[in-house]
């Protein structure tokens, strides 16, 4: 029937959502051995998971290109010489002390910064081990004819979409920012947090009010 029908992605999507599987926890061991033998930030010939990479916005055609970067895991210790904190006991935290932005946030900022000429497109989990996340990168080229000529992907050759992973405006970088939701819930989290502080701390007196 149409309902058991399932093409060859759906079968690699549902694949992925049993990662404690025997097949995939040791598909995980191997890439991850061989991932480490890499750079931090190498491109990949092909996406390592093409049925996600596909719904963020990959395709299989020229101007399209995936890059491979690893972030080291856990919290990041305070920069303090000896731990000496000069402040007050609140402010004296050394260690527990966790980064602003996700892994993947900081994932595509490598890429982005190692192949200035592209523009980051999305970005997707592929493999962990104890010291490192392995994250890969979507980029896109803005200025090969097959971008520009393609009217669903046109927009990221914008001169406003330079950089958009180190402003916060991709999919990591937005769910960072608490720019998932909508409604009500989310009135503080828009324009952004530091732009909803100041337009309540700001006091406008009008001429005429």
């Amino acid at each position: 029937s149409l309902e058991t029908a399932m093409g060859a992605y759906k079968y690699m999507e549902e694949l992925w959502k049993k990662k404690q599987s025997d097949v995939m926890r040791f598909l995980g061991r191997i890439r991850c051995w061989e991932f480490r033998q890499y750079p931090n930030v190498v491109r990949a010939s092909r996406p390592t998971r093409p049925d996600k990479a596909r719904r963020l916005g990959y395709k299989a055609k020229q101007g399209f290109v995936v890059f491979r970067a690893r972030v080291r895991r856990h919290g990041r210790k305070r920069r303090a010489h000896n731990g000496k904190i000069t402040g007050k006991p609140k402010n004296q935290g050394v260690h527990k002390l966790k980064f602003m932005r996700n892994a993947r946030n900081v994932a595509e900022e490598r890429v982005g910064r190692r192949a200035g000429n592209l523009r980051v497109l999305n970005s997707y989990w592929v493999a962990q081990d104890a010291t490192y996340k392995y994250y890969e990168v979507i980029l896109v080229d803005p200025n090969h004819r097959a971008v520009r000529k393609d009217p669903r992907i046109n927009w990221i050759a914008n001169n406003t979409m330079k950089h958009r992973e180190m402003r916060g405006l991709t999919s990591a970088g937005r769910q960072g920012r608490g720019l998932r939701g909508k409604g009500h819930r989310y009135n503080k989290a828009r324009p952004s947090r530091r732009g909803t502080w100041k337009r309540n701390n700001t006091l406008s007196l009008r001429r005429y009010r």
